[in-house]
């Protein structure tokens, strides 16, 4: 737990030094802060309510938090969930009593990562938020829908962020090289375009990576005479390329969904590439497999059946290869279904006929012609069977019959079948 962190530390890091203290600082998620804007009318007005940002790391969420209590001139308390519990929240609400109490200050709570929280210890915040004694300001990378109670939801409003475009993250870094008081305006890097290009992309829109790597160039080229930083020193620097994919949060279901979509949408490009981002960020591939065998079902299904007999082939491969090689099959299967022709007749039929049994109550006994007679008495005491015209006693093994309930008899499930 821990108040406004003091920046004259020199051991602080270099992304804690130079985190904004005002909007003039501020760079990104103009979505939400731009003049005039929710968000920023909110804050600016001294709101006294309870927010939630959700967002990539490096996006801002804990900088609005401290802005917001700055602009309210809020005691600012933050706890992590990480290793916080039941009883830092406690001390904090003890703490807030004490200030208002006092001097009649409001103090803002800010809970980083809380969707790490469990059920008890988010339900031990909310009395403390709903009597005002705190206002409750959380972050989370993982969708708060999934991850937060009901409860404390509807009593927060939730906004959320976007990874910063390339040319904030080299605004920031730009910044950081002039800034003598707080930055490395005095360090005397210089960068060339090429290795700035590294340092931008390897940050895929987080500010803090960026900082970091800005950070540990400076410490490897302090140590030598020259302050000139080249491709080399960055990639030296950099050991394994930032991949925004955590197979265990949201950013899964994302590239699931982005990677279902693109084979639908008949993009074999598209979805080769979130292929790969899923391969790169440790995906389980049976997890892929199970996202192509759906789709080939789904989407391309009686269109061209060959689609499911390969990717069931593939899931075999895939069991006997194993990654690296594996990726080879499963970018196979992946173009084979992207290119396939769509037909989603089956996911249509089932379905429908599925709404119309739980939503629309239509769900009827077997007609009598319909039923089993392989007992006795099924069709001598029962009837059952008696009016069955078998198929394949009739020319071309066709026969007219209503095989429905009669209540369904004009029922159609799929799509242009049977009509002429």
């Amino acid at each position: 737990m821990k108040l406004f962190p003091d920046y004259e530390m020199p051991a602080a890091p270099l992304a804690d030094r130079l985190r904004p203290e005002n909007w003039a600082g501020f760079i990104g998620q103009e979505h939400l802060i731009g003049e005039g804007l929710p968000l920023r009318k909110l804050l600016d007005s001294g709101a006294n309510l309870s927010f939630i940002f959700w967002g990539p790391p490096g996006t801002g969420k804990t900088t609005l938090a401290r802005i917001a209590a700055r602009l309210t001139e809020s005691e600012f308390y933050e706890i992590s969930a990480v290793n916080a519990g039941v009883a830092d929240i406690r001390k904090v609400i003890e703490s807030a009593r004490k200030v208002w109490k006092s001097c009649q200050k409001g103090t803002v709570l800010f809970i980083d990562e809380i969707h790490r929280f469990n059920k008890a210890q988010q339900d031990a915040v909310l009395p403390h938020i709903e009597n005002g004694t705190v206002r409750l300001i959380g972050s989370t990378t993982e969708n708060p829908s999934f991850e937060v109670i009901p409860a404390l939801l509807s009593r927060c409003q939730t906004f959320h962020l976007e990874p910063l475009e390339r040319e904030q993250i080299r605004d920031i870094l730009n910044r950081t090289l002039l800034d003598t008081e707080k930055g490395l305006g005095d360090s005397g890097l210089q960068i060339s375009p090429e290795a700035m290009d590294v340092i931008v992309s390897h940050a895929n829109g987080d500010a803090r990576c960026a900082l970091n790597l800005l950070e540990a160039v400076d410490n490897v080229v302090s140590q030598q005479d020259s302050k000139q930083v080249d491709l080399e020193i960055i990639q030296g620097i950099i050991q394994q390329a930032s991949i925004l994919y955590d197979k265990k949060g949201t950013e899964h279901h994302d590239h699931a969904s982005a990677f279902q979509k693109s084979l639908r949408g008949s993009d074999p490009d598209a979805a080769i590439y979130w292929l790969a981002k899923m391969i790169a960020g440790g995906e389980n591939p049976r997890f892929i497999v199970r996202r192509l065998l759906v789709t080939a079902a789904e989407d391309v299904g009686n269109a061209d059946p060959q689609a499911f007999i390969l990717v069931q082939a593939v899931a075999n491969a895939v069991e006997n290869l194993g990654f690296p090689e594996a990726r080879i099959p499963l970018a196979q299967a992946v173009i084979y279904v992207a290119q396939a022709p769509k037909d989603n007749s089956a996911i249509v039929a089932i379905d429908e006929a599925l709404d119309d049994i739980h939503s629309k109550g239509l769900s009827y006994p077997v007609p009598d012609h319909l039923k089993d007679t392989h007992y006795k008495d099924a069709k001598s005491k029962y009837g059952f069977g008696v009016d069955y015209k078998y198929p394949h006693s009739f020319p071309g093994s066709i026969v007219e019959q209503v095989y429905l309930p009669k209540a369904l008899k004009n029922r159609k499930y799929i799509p242009g079948f049977g009509k002429k």
